[in-house]
């Protein structure tokens, strides 16, 4: 079987079949599977560059600006430890702010505190469980918006 058909039985599988579950009550479905079965504290990265990174990434801007920022604003190359997920949290650090599942972070360098979107997160140990349940709900979460 192919690892996008394996991914999508597991999604309905998360989602008892949810074909009639809005994407609000998707979120709440998968938050309740996240919080039973994710092993927290895991470590994690950012997928792709973070929203207010995007213009010093893609769009050239001053690459000693962003690198004064990373120091107090969340990078997409950082490694963080996952501390918690929670629901109903809005965060300026977070995309989509209101709709994704806000993860409670620790910057690994230097122990800041960030609240992020958990779609944009990977694990890093590809071998966890985590890793899947991560990959799962992010790729659900942009295909299902």
């Amino acid at each position: 079987m192919s690892k996008v058909r394996d991914q999508e039985q597991r999604i309905q599988a998360i989602l008892g079949g949810g074909e009639d579950l809005d994407f609000e009550e998707g979120v709440k479905v998968f938050y309740e599977h996240l919080k039973t079965h994710l092993q927290l504290p895991c470590e994690v990265t950012g997928i792709e560059d973070f929203q207010w990174e995007e213009p010093y990434v893609i769009g050239g801007w001053d690459k000693k600006e962003y690198e004064t920022l990373k120091k107090t604003q969340p990078s997409f190359r950082d490694r963080y430890e996952l501390l918690k997920v929670e629901q109903g949290l809005i965060s300026e650090w977070m995309l989509i702010p209101g709709e994704d599942l806000a993860a409670q972070v620790r910057r690994k360098s230097d122990g800041k505190k960030f609240c992020l979107g958990l779609s944009e997160l990977r694990a890093l140990d590809k071998e966890s469980p985590n890793c899947r349940l991560l990959d799962d709900f992010s790729c659900w979460f942009v295909n299902s918006r």
